[in-house]
């Protein structure tokens, strides 16, 4: 394996940092953990509380079937250990925003034991080859509320709406060795779990957020003490976290102090880490078996039925379509980064194989370019003026299928799509009335291009006696001379053919 080459320059020499991530992700579920309360995003304060969520006397967790499925099909995506035998422990440390006062999570027995992901290389971000970042657990918690500090002068308000939400706590190993290496892992992490459905992966909203675990050490040497930055809520604020943190321990031994083992915050104004409490251990929380939860036991038709309902992975997807579709490793791994870009290729693939009539591997590459490149550089072009909704995949095979048939140009595709989504006007009626075809009435053209060879004659002698990049000079001179309306292909067909001659 090569080892990264992320290095922190010390008065002392060059300092490895060390990381691992525990990544809180929100269960994609209507209800939560252990109450049926919903889970709906921007709801007014305190709306979304049952008496189980609000502690009230003699009310019973019961475990949400739908969020233990969620977590289990997550754990198979990053194929790790299911653990059929799973128990729930009380975290006894004191919430103010929890009613019941502690939080209900996994230790001993988490549902989800190790498994691994694998971060592609990346010579640019200091990332040399594949690697595989290992993860030692998966455990299903609750959710915390949220304290408001700013409401009142001398009170702090509760929003109750996120207590008792299902989160799954990812604990990577301590594999990471740069922040590109941490921020490639959160985001392939984020693409597996949009993939799976188990988390919409909106870091912005609270629905995923990181807390970042690191240490610095002289490279071979054992581990230094680590700190915890609590709820960092973006792949670039986790990277900045990095930075900053490691410089941080850095200049602190080196100046003679002691890493202490502490939880921190990140102030994404200032790019810089503070301390928040010292970090406590397993042992400070006072875990033990939570008394109102039976353990959790999973039947192998529950499993099996987990197992089924996974869809094509990144990675196996990547891999198709660089095998069946013919793509490149890098139009191939832009396309699977994302749940919404694999969507927009496949239904864009589909709506333009059948307008064409020819297999999907023909017209692969022209639908990637397009997905990748081309619309989206009309769409960020056009700005406000731009409604998406006009941009179907079946309007825009429309466009494929034009340019498949010669009858119009790449340029003459951009041109038709910003009309598309300025108006929603059909490409085919656009290219007609506003004059964006191509010309390859043969006729039209080989008479331009004789014109053209009798004002250059003496390019076409030096051509002819071997100058044969002169030929891009006749190509271009032909398409000024019709205003860049003729068909290349014919264009190109047709003037070897006079030249030759």
């Amino acid at each position: 394996m090569v080892v990264s080459t992320y290095r922190i320059h010390g008065a002392t020499g060059e300092w490895e940092v060390v990381i691992g991530l525990e990544v809180h992700a929100q269960v994609t579920s209507h209800a939560k953990l252990f109450s049926g309360a919903s889970t709906a995003f921007g709801a007014e304060p305190n709306s979304q509380v049952s008496l189980v969520d609000a502690a009230m006397p003699g009310m019973l967790p019961v475990p949400n079937r739908e969020c233990i499925r969620q977590a289990v099909r997550t754990g198979m995506a990053i194929e790790a250990q299911i653990n059929k035998w799973s128990r729930f422990d009380r975290k006894n440390y004191f919430y103010a925003d929890l009613p019941q006062g502690y939080q209900i999570s996994q230790l001993y027995h988490p549902l989800v034991g190790e498994g691994s992901l694998t971060i592609e290389a990346d010579e640019k971000a200091g990332i040399p080859e594949d690697k595989t970042i290992g993860i030692e657990r998966i455990h299903v918690e609750q959710d915390a509320g949220k304290l408001m500090h700013d409401q009142h002068p001398s009170m702090s308000y509760v929003d109750l709406n996120r207590s008792g939400v299902a989160l799954m706590e990812i604990v990577s190993r301590p594999d990471m060795r740069s922040p590109a290496e941490a921020g490639a892992y959160v985001r392939k992490l984020r693409a597996i779990l949009r993939y799976v459905g188990s988390c919409d992966g909106n870091m912005e909203e609270g629905s995923m957020r990181a807390d970042v675990n690191v240490s610095v050490r002289k490279p071979g040497e054992e581990f230094g003490t680590r700190t915890e930055t609590k709820n960092v809520n973006s792949v670039r604020f986790v990277m900045q976290t990095i930075e900053h943190e490691a410089r941080r321990q850095v200049d602190l031994i080196e100046d003679g102090g002691t890493v202490v083992q502490e939880t921190r915050l990140f102030d994404p104004g200032t790019g810089t880490t503070r301390s928040m409490r010292s970090k406590e251990d397993a042992h400070d929380y006072r875990y033990f078996p939570d008394p109102d939860l039976l353990p959790l036991v999973l039947e192998d038709e529950f499993l099996d039925e987990c197992r089924q309902s996974l869809p094509e992975l990144p990675d196996a997807k990547k891999r198709r379509y660089v095998e069946e579709l013919g793509l490149t490793q890098y139009n191939a791994r832009e396309l699977t980064a994302d749940v919404e870009g694999f969507r927009r290729f496949e239904e864009l693939l589909e709506a333009t194989a059948a307008k064409i009539g020819k297999p999907a591997k023909d017209i692969a590459t022209q639908a990637a370019n397009w997905t990748l490149s081309i619309a989206p550089g009309v769409i960020n072009a056009l700005g406000d003026e731009a409604k998406e909704a006009h941009a179907t995949a079946d309007a825009q095979a429309a466009i494929l299928a034009l340019q498949a048939a010669g009858e119009i140009s790449g340029g003459q595709a951009k041109e038709i799509y910003e009309i598309v989504l300025r108006t929603g006007r059909e490409p085919a009626e656009i290219a007609e009335t506003e004059g964006l075809k191509q010309q390859s009435d043969t006729g039209a053209i080989e008479a331009e291009i004789d014109k053209v060879l009798a004002a250059n004659a003496d390019k076409v002698a030096e051509y002819r006696g071997g100058k044969d990049k002169l030929f891009g000079f006749f190509v271009g001179q032909t398409m000024k001379a019709m205003a860049g309306k003729a068909n290349p292909a014919v264009v190109n067909d047709l003037l070897k053919a006079k030249l030759a001659g």
